[in-house]
């Protein structure tokens, strides 16, 4: 299973050797949704070329930057400062038929996607999630991860690299 292959990385070149293989992502440009198609009519629109693809790097922007948008309102203002405070619990329709939201560590919920090359280049998704996935900043079974958190809401911590043992953010300097 591939974690960094998908619809751009095949584009334009003989797919006929890949047809098979699995890949894992958020989105894929060949899932059906009303909101899909219409982004994807929107980006051809726009680079005035049918046969460019959209792929998940693009959905994860589209999602990012709407989010963005939605917490400037709730601000009032484009400052950092005060729009970052009001990301947490924001919420915005994916492209694949559900709602992105984001989570007090400033990761999406998202579904998760395997899907097998097709010999046009499109991925068939053969499985996914029941439900949406929440994003961790941190791995639980790393050594030098598993005693990290990330929590922007928390007060007491309000920091992406929060030391659960030394009770201590590394901020920045992350060790």
């Amino acid at each position: 299973v591939a974690f960094s292959v998908g619809e751009e990385e095949r584009c334009g070149g003989d797919t006929s050797r890949l047809r098979g293989h699995l890949a894992a992502w958020n989105y894929f440009m060949s899932i059906k949704d009303k909101a899909n198609d219409a982004f994807i009519k929107q980006w051809h629109t726009f680079i005035k070329d049918k046969k460019r693809v959209t792929n998940d790097p693009m959905e994860a922007t589209y999602i990012g930057f709407n989010m963005w948008v939605k917490a400037v309102e709730k601000a009032k203002s484009t400052d950092p400062n005060k729009v970052i405070d009001t990301m947490v619990g924001i919420e915005y329709p994916n492209l694949t038929g559900g709602m992105a939201k984001m989570l007090p560590n400033h990761h999406l919920t998202k579904p998760v996607f395997i899907g097998e090359i097709q010999a046009d280049g499109q991925f068939d998704v053969v499985w996914k999630t029941k439900g949406l996935v929440p994003g961790d900043a941190w791995s639980d079974y790393l050594p030098g991860s598993k005693d990290i958190t990330a929590d922007w809401a928390d007060p007491k911590i309000k920091c992406g690299n929060y030391n659960t043992v030394t009770k201590k953010c590394s901020g920045q300097n992350y060790q």
